[in-house]
């Protein structure tokens, strides 16, 4: 009766490598993409800190023009130059 048995011990064998083969190319797989994945996220935000820098150096580039060009005159305030018709006015009606 053993010889008429569906499967023989040699044909599980190799059935069972081919599967084990098979989950490890797709375990490959996976890592290979999520490696890449990484990596280009990695890149990426070397880019952004590198651009956040950049802009921080133009803001104090900019705040040290303004600085350098801003006039000696004080400026009068918003009361002293209009009336109080005027601020009415300013105000939007519903």
């Amino acid at each position: 009766m053993n010889e008429v048995a569906w499967f023989s011990a040699d044909t599980i064998n190799i059935v069972s490598l081919a599967a084990s083969l098979v989950v490890l190319l797709l375990v490959v797989l996976l890592w290979f993409f999520m490696n890449r994945a990484s990596l280009r996220a990695n890149e990426q935000i070397a880019l952004l800190e590198e651009l956040v820098d950049l802009q921080k150096r133009q803001n104090s580039l900019l705040r040290r023009l303004c600085e350098a060009n801003e006039p000696e005159t004080v400026v009068e305030t918003v009361s002293e130059t209009l009336p109080e018709d005027d601020l009415v006015r300013m105000v939007a009606e519903r």
